[in-house]
């Protein structure tokens, strides 16, 4: 039977199934010559390369929009128990 592939690409896509070293998988994080977007050095796909100013502010945003939707789901529980029962009425 023959061996299948541990890293390849199938259909434009990254893949590497190897075992991982702590060296391969920060050197992966971090590639000053490359663009915001990396090759996984585990798994499918791609991920962000934190040598890249693009990268941070990306993080940035989703902290922010994270940190929004924390507060905004705190406030909403504080309305519904505020909040008195309504009476719905279906003919």
């Amino acid at each position: 039977m023959t061996e299948k592939p541990a890293s390849g690409e199938l259909l434009g896509i990254p893949y590497n199934f190897e075992k991982p070293s702590l060296k391969r998988l920060l050197s992966a994080y971090w590639q000053p010559e490359e663009g915001m977007l990396v090759k996984k050095p585990f798994g499918i796909g791609y991920t962000l390369n934190l040598a890249n100013w693009r990268s941070w502010i990306v993080l940035a945003v989703v902290g922010a929009l994270f940190y929004q939707q924390q507060r905004s789901g705190d406030e909403d529980t504080e309305s519904e128990e505020e909040s008195e029962p309504v009476e719905v009425i279906v003919d």
